[in-house]
């Protein structure tokens, strides 16, 4: 169980109400995003408070009332999923890295460089999220700020998202093996067996080619042939 001293506050307000429980910072954050915690570790006091700060009780009425429920379990359960959790400062700070660092993955993966063609490394976006003064939100998926991202970051580095259709064709002594690669980097359309040999048609993200061939190439010992289709 998390100390008094530990523990913030998670606080939803509805229905005119306020309702407020003490809980351990990380598993709350652990809880939210669906990781089964035990209650008597994620709370401090086993209570729901109306107000936690001089101590008073939310009343089994306005319990059953606004949430529907005065089951401990039920309540914290939409405390924390609809409500606000208040975040320490490292917290915050470890989420919003964490979630800059997916948005630069997304980038980096989809796009190229269209005057190089070449995919634009993570470090390159990095530098131009920070030239740009780009600001992430944490509480916001990384996809739901990729527009905005990209927005401002584009003025600094050319930007083109592009998906690849390739064609691929392993010898059969590695088809095992990079059967399985090929669904880990894309989405394959076609596939068919010629004498041992896999054939397969697929579409990559952009910004994974060099990726792609230089795992392809060192699976099969450079013997793999690939063509873009699309270029």
């Amino acid at each position: 169980m998390v100390s008094l001293d530990a523990a913030i506050i998670a606080r939803l307000k509805t229905g005119g109400e306020t309702f407020e429980i003490y809980v351990d910072p990380d598993l709350a954050l652990e809880y939210k995003k669906g990781k089964d915690v035990a209650l008597g570790e994620l709370l401090a006091v086993q209570e729901v408070f109306k107000d936690a700060g001089t101590g008073k009780k939310a009343s089994e009425e306005s319990m059953k009332k606004t949430l529907g429920t005065t089951d401990l379990k039920d309540a914290v359960d939409k405390i924390i999923h609809k409500g606000e959790i208040h975040l320490t400062v490292e917290q915050l700070k470890t989420m919003t890295e964490d979630r800059r660092k997916q948005v630069v993955t997304i980038i980096a993966r989809n796009s190229t460089n269209p005057q190089t063609k070449a995919p634009n490394p993570p470090a390159r976006i990095e530098a131009a999220m920070t030239q740009a003064r780009v600001q992430i939100d944490p509480f916001k998926s990384a996809n739901e700020q990729l527009d905005a991202v990209v927005k401002e970051i584009r003025p600094i580095l050319p930007l083109k998202f592009e998906t690849l259709s390739v064609a691929v064709k392993i010898p059969a002594a590695y088809a095992g093996n990079s059967y399985r690669v090929l669904r880990e980097f894309g989405e394959v359309r076609k596939e068919e067996w010629d004498k041992g040999d896999l054939l397969s048609m697929l579409d990559i993200p952009a910004g994974l080619q060099d990726e792609f061939y230089s795992k392809l190439n060192s699976l099969t010992h450079g013997e793999v042939k690939i063509k873009i289709m699309n270029r």
